[in-house]
């Protein structure tokens, strides 16, 4: 089994392309915008492409990898297509890692596409919506972007009210309550990742927030407010993979994938411990035994920040602190760029965006450009290793329906 290397890089920005703060583009031109980034960053040519791993999660688009690789020019290929709710593009690239990995191809496109944003803000019509919501049988409801809402009695964790930000807010309110953690510090987190993200031109949002502001926004659900919660909104990443010896024919900056995992929550995994995810411990525990890299070795850390309650507990879930500490770190700014280990320095998804299906190649978008030396302002410096957490859904027993880390170095 040989070396794997990140050769390209590329994306959209990420925002709501409705026609009103982005020009209207659908799924297919979203895909094939990032996968031409992705081929000019590498340098290679679209006919060099032996496979293609694509995830594509909200609205349930028919073989997205097959639309958009057709308007790449690609065809006569192996194609997958993945969903795993918002580790959708993480779980793609895995399989597309373990295959070139194992020789299976030597160079192969990975790519995440989502489109949340269904009507153009200019064109959009009540009847359109309620045309969409029947034809869609009730099963998802989105409107112009809303939450994805199941009809009653098809998602008991829904029925009881356990939606996405409830689940983070038991785990924040936990925390607060074993540790003595405070709302100013979960604010704190969403302020570091609008300042990071307002040096990134691929970020949704590009301005800073205050801590007031962060408090002082609508209350969604106790501790979390609506400046700490990730936006909804469209966009599309992906990547090249290769191996060592073709990579080498293109360029000299070899980012290497170090290891990859992701498992299913473990069941119950976390009971009687509720400040905290231990799925997430487990997968990191096992990419740090497979890489022999630990969590002292890490310089910049892309987090799956969804809300700020998850960036805290993750930084004790990969090992950065003890448990309860996650709370000092945000004080001390050790997780801030020009800190000790910065997260979500791309923005995170509060700040850069959550197109639920392209987030986790994102991640590693930003690894590959921050470990090359090619962020710019929010460039850490001397960065050599890299995480990418991701998590995706709720599964059973109060777990991550899937978690998945990345490790990449130089």
């Amino acid at each position: 089994m040989g070396k794997v290397i990140v050769l390209g890089a590329g994306m959209t920005r990420f925002g709501k392309y409705n026609d009103a703060d982005l020009p209207w583009k659908n799924h297919e031109e979203l895909g094939v915008e990032a996968c031409l980034n992705a081929l000019k960053h590498s340098g290679v040519n679209h006919q060099k492409i032996e496979a293609a791993y694509f995830g594509q999660t909200v609205t349930g688009m028919i073989q997205i990898g097959q639309r958009v690789t057709d308007m790449l020019g690609i065809s006569g290929i192996p194609i997958y297509n993945h969903e795993n709710a918002c580790a959708t593009s993480l779980a793609a690239f895995r399989n597309a890692y373990l295959d070139v990995k194992n020789g299976v191809h030597d160079i192969v496109l990975v790519a995440g596409v989502e489109k949340m944003i269904f009507f153009p803000k200019s064109k959009k019509k009540k009847e359109e919506k309620k045309d969409h919501s029947e034809n869609s049988g009730g099963l998802l409801k989105m409107g112009s972007g809303g939450p994805i809402i199941m009809p009653e009695g098809m998602m008991f964790l829904q029925d009881i009210g356990v939606i996405m930000p409830a689940y983070f807010a038991l785990i924040g309110r936990r925390h607060m309550e074993e540790y003595g953690t405070t709302r100013e510090q979960f604010a704190k987190i969403s302020v570091k990742n609008h300042k990071h993200g307002s040096m990134n031109p691929y970020a949704q949002y590009q301005n800073e927030v205050t801590l007031e502001q962060v408090l002082n926004s609508r209350m969604i659900c106790d501790p979390i407010t609506l400046l700490q919660c990730t936006p909804t909104g469209d966009g599309a990443a992906a990547v090249i993979l290769a191996s060592e010896k073709t990579a080498k024919k293109y360029t000299t900056k070899l980012v290497e994938v170090a290891g990859s995992v992701i498992m299913a929550g473990k069941y119950k995994a976390s009971k009687g411990h509720f400040s905290s995810l231990a799925s997430c411990r487990l997968a990191a525990q096992k990419l740090y035994d497979e890489t022999g890299i630990g969590p002292n070795d890490l310089n910049v850390v892309e987090q799956h920040d969804c809300f700020t309650p998850h960036e805290l507990v993750t930084y004790e879930d990969l090992g950065i602190c003890k448990p309860g500490e996650g709370g000092r770190l945000v004080d001390e700014g050790v997780t801030a760029l020009g800190g000790k280990v910065p997260f979500n320095v791309s923005g995170g998804l509060q700040a850069k965006g959550h197109p639920i299906a392209a987030t986790g190649v994102a991640q590693v978008i930003e690894l590959v450009w921050q470990l090359r030396g090619e962020c710019g302002k929010r460039q850490v410096q001397g960065a050599k290793i890299g995480l990418a957490h991701n998590g995706g859904g709720i599964g059973p027993g109060l777990e991550p329906g899937l978690a998945s880390v990345t490790m990449l170095k130089i």
